[in-house]
């Protein structure tokens, strides 16, 4: 997953560069190669590495949470620990965005989490299904509305006032210039303030979906036990990468001219390309849990009813049951009144609860810890290098995130080795790979000394002060 990041990052150290190509971070292609590179990375990169961690940060805070609780702590020392992770996380954004790169994700993550946790953490699981709809409905509005706008501009606008808004536009291009191609330390405050201007709308506009979709799916632990929500998860991915993919097919025919629309409106479809980010990364989250079940050599859990992520699901084990042996037959899926049935009776369960156990979510499920089911290490022994290596950079994604600006960063920029102003978009996206690559034996070679990253183990630090002491010292 750190390789999609390493791609979409590695565009925006090209400083240097005439221009720009819409509100893509890409640089003018030199060749077929870029062109090509550019258009795969508008439709399947760009726009959806963001919320696919966004929705895996939303996941992780249930499950910080949920751990927690597990170890008999009160639920309001516990959120007073996420407040503090996300302060610390907020802190290392600004360290990572003044010293490396000014597109960090650490600071909008951290920003969306100490609002959300504060106004939407312990409400129903309804709740949050809705306001998910909601804000949709409402990036949907604002894609519609760009796309009417820019085309009024292009029919009835006077040339003289595209003119004037092309004359007047501030590009990427030299946001990159002054991050990068600057002395080291004028660049610093130039990143600085290029990452507090996104700050808030990275927060407020892209990531609070994809937290919120993290939260839902973590309640009803569809990741931590993805052989049970098979059906679900092959049906997100699906529809979330189709939407999503064909949702940056506008901006990526802009990019190659097929579509011909004046610079001054480029943005039309960027409302359009954020919300189908959004989808994606939802799609490329539950590929990733299908792919856990793969790896596994497991066989899918055979459940009396269709997964989904309805508050329905919240019922125990026994009041599934109930509900399949109401359809009339315990081996097929139950009627639609008794889904509808089940579902009123789950969502009133969900309402009486506290809110403490509304954010805990639905127990672990017996399954799950079935004697039959394949061990740890029974799964590990049949797990290759590669993705022993890959699960190890994925238990340290923080240090790795950092340890790739750490390197790409100097690679690029003026105060480094200055590549950025010699490479294009394709020989950009072969160092990220390479720089991601590089990361494998590292995190292969830690793991087999349990070796745990430093970012990490600051983050952890900074996050259990006093309030629990052995946090530390457990996983």
């Amino acid at each position: 997953m750190l390789a999609l990041i390493a791609i979409a990052n590695v565009s925006w150290y090209l400083w240097g560069h005439e221009g720009s190509v819409g509100m893509t971070p890409h640089v003018p292609a030199r060749n077929g190669a870029d062109q090509v590179v550019q258009v795969a990375m508008t439709i399947a990169v760009d726009h959806r590495a963001m919320p696919l961690f966004a929705v895996l940060f939303g996941y992780g805070m249930v499950q910080f949470y949920r751990s927690r609780l597990d170890r008999g702590m009160e639920p309001r020392i516990v959120r007073a620990m996420m407040r503090r992770r996300h302060w610390a996380m907020l802190l290392l954004g600004l360290l990572h965005a003044a010293l490396l790169f000014y597109g960090d994700i650490l600071g909008a993550y951290a920003v969306a989490g100490l609002l959300m946790v504060w106004i939407f953490f312990g409400r129903r699981t309804r709740t949050l299904v809705i306001w998910i709809g909601v804000l949709v409905a409402l990036m949907l509005l604002f894609a519609l509305f760009s796309i009417l706008s820019a085309i009024s501009l292009v029919f009835f606008a006077p040339p003289e006032v595209i003119g004037s808004m092309e004359s007047g536009s501030f590009g990427m291009g030299l946001v990159r210039d002054y991050a990068y191609g600057q002395p080291y330390l004028v660049s610093i405050l130039a990143r600085l303030a290029i990452w507090t201007m996104g700050l808030l709308p990275g927060a407020l506009l892209l990531t609070p979906v994809s937290i919120l979709v993290g939260w839902v799916a973590a309640r009803h632990r569809v990741l931590d036990e993805p052989r049970r929500h098979t059906r679900l998860l092959a049906r997100v991915a699906v529809g979330g990468i189709a939407i999503g993919w064909l949702g940056g097919v506008p901006d990526a025919l802009l990019i190659v001219g097929a579509i011909p629309l004046p610079e001054a409106v480029g943005w039309a479809f960027s409302g359009l390309n954020s919300l189908a980010g959004i989808a994606c990364g939802i799609g490329y989250a539950a590929a990733f849990g299908l792919l856990a079940v793969r790896l596994e050599g497991r066989a899918p859990a055979r459940t009396t009813s269709g997964p989904d992520l309805d508050p329905g699901s919240e019922t125990s084990s026994g009041a599934s049951s109930g509900a399949g042996s109401g359809s009339g037959s315990g081996n097929g899926p139950p009627d639609k009144a008794a889904r509808r049935e089940r579902r009123r009776e789950a969502a009133a369960a969900d309402a009486a609860r506290a809110p403490a156990l509304r954010a805990y979510g639905i127990p672990s499920s017996t399954q799950a810890r079935d004697p039959g089911a394949a061990s740890t290490g029974a799964s590990a022994a049949r797990t290759g290098g590669l993705v022993r290596a890959l699960s190890a950079v994925g238990q340290r994604s923080l240090t790795f995130y950092l340890l790739q600006s750490l390197l790409l960063a100097p690679l690029m920029a003026d105060w480094g080795l200055g590549l950025g102003v010699h490479l294009s978009t394709a020989g950009a996206v072969g160092i990220a790979l390479l720089v991601w690559l590089l990361a494998l034996p590292l995190a292969a070679w830690m793991d087999s000394r349990s070796v745990r990253g430093p970012a990490e183990m600051l983050l952890r630090r900074l996050t259990y002060g006093r309030l629990d002491p052995q946090g530390p010292r457990q996983p």
